[in-house]
């Protein structure tokens, strides 16, 4: 019966030390992080997914309601341009969006502008 108990709990402490699913980068995951121009902190995750690449790009700024100018570029063409508004008690915005997966190294460009501020935010990384 002791030896069941420990068993139990050495299980239950392990249990404890791995982290939910979804907090747990991929083994083929790229992630680059790095700080803007002032002081805001940027995200590029670009993850395989269904033959083709989930491209991620996040910026924290840690203050909610400003709006910023996003652009991402997938080997220097532009495939996604858009406007997104910080939110949420961690004062960030994130976009998410799927690429094909092309022939080589796919290179990825996330740029985000404060437009109240001028901050900017540039991410790159590669596949």
């Amino acid at each position: 019966m002791r030896k069941m108990g420990i068993a139990l709990a050495l299980a239950t402490g392990l249990a404890l030390l791995v982290p939910a699913g979804g907090a747990i980068a991929g083994d083929r995951d790229v992630i680059r992080e790095g700080a803007c121009t002032r002081s805001s902190d940027w995200k590029l995750k670009l993850s395989p997914e269904d033959g083709g690449l989930e491209v991620e790009f996040e910026v924290d700024q840690n203050v909610t309601g400003d709006r910023w100018r996003v652009r991402i570029r997938h080997d220097g063409d532009l495939v996604f341009r858009g406007l997104r508004t910080t939110r949420g008690a961690s004062g960030s915005f994130e976009v998410r969006i799927a690429e094909s997966n092309r022939a080589g190294a796919d290179r990825f460009r996330g740029k985000a502008v404060n437009l109240a501020t001028g901050e900017r935010c540039v991410g790159t990384g590669t596949f």
